[in-house]
């Protein structure tokens, strides 16, 4: 059962590592042993029933030449959501992120509200809902998703782990046309690169291989939207 907690407002950001470190919940992702510590995701709810998810992980680190001791990857995935949420791509809402050493050893949290109402490009793609989907909303989907990588792309950022499943959607039917909201989830192998377009190869070059069941066609049309805006938009790249 999932521990219950209050959340009263404007005392998220307030509230102690520990308290958050102790609410325990249900694994959505299994504790991941690799470098050279764990790091995993639990589902949990408030006392108000919001849904929420917390990654933690202990002594799971990156390095580069600013750290070269290493530091928690979560640290890096909390500056990338800043970074895309002022560029104006969706991500996840932060509710509570810290990082504590003790005894040499590093614990860090990352708590986001849930994504109500997404569902990855990955399920979209593996269910019915494409095949149910009007071409205009498909046009659509396909056509937010080249913005939003183009706009990421030419700020020089790289996703690094830019699979379907990290890709969330949200469709939206209306009197006044089909239309769709897109998001990024699991950011802490992002990175800034020195050219965007080395950013581009990497994560097209990912997505493309596990696209899974994206129709070419489909894929194709992604790409040529997405080459489109990448030449409309460059003299305009921050």
């Amino acid at each position: 059962m999932n521990s219950l907690i209050a959340l009263p407002q404007g005392e998220a950001l307030a509230s102690t590592f520990e308290r958050w470190w102790h609410t325990q919940g249900e694994w959505v992702e299994a504790p991941n042993q690799r470098r050279s510590g764990e790091s995993g995701v639990q589902r949990i709810r408030t006392k108000a029933q919001q849904l929420l998810y917390s990654k933690r992980q202990t002594g799971h680190l990156y390095r580069c030449w600013r750290h070269p001791l290493g530091r928690p990857t979560i640290l890096r995935e909390l500056q990338a959501m800043q970074a895309l949420d002022k560029l104006g791509i969706r991500v996840p809402k932060l509710v509570y992120c810290a990082a504590q050493k003790s005894a040499g050893q590093w614990r860090a949290l990352l708590v986001t509200e849930a994504l109500e109402g997404f569902v990855s490009l990955e399920q979209w793609y593996a269910s019915s809902n494409a095949l149910r989907a009007s071409a205009a909303l498909n046009h659509h989907l396909l056509q937010q998703l080249a913005v939003m990588l183009s706009r990421l792309h030419l700020a020089g950022w790289q996703h690094g782990c830019l699979y379907p499943k990290h890709i969330f959607i949200k469709c939206h039917s209306a009197r006044t046309g089909d239309w769709v909201e897109l998001a990024l989830l699991d950011l802490e192998k992002s990175r800034q690169r020195l050219f965007g377009a080395a950013a581009s190869r990497h994560d097209l070059s990912q997505l493309y291989r596990h696209r899974g069941a994206m129709p070419e066609s489909d894929w194709q049309t992604f790409v040529a939207t997405y080459s489109s805006f990448m030449r409309a938009l460059a003299p305009y790249a921050p």
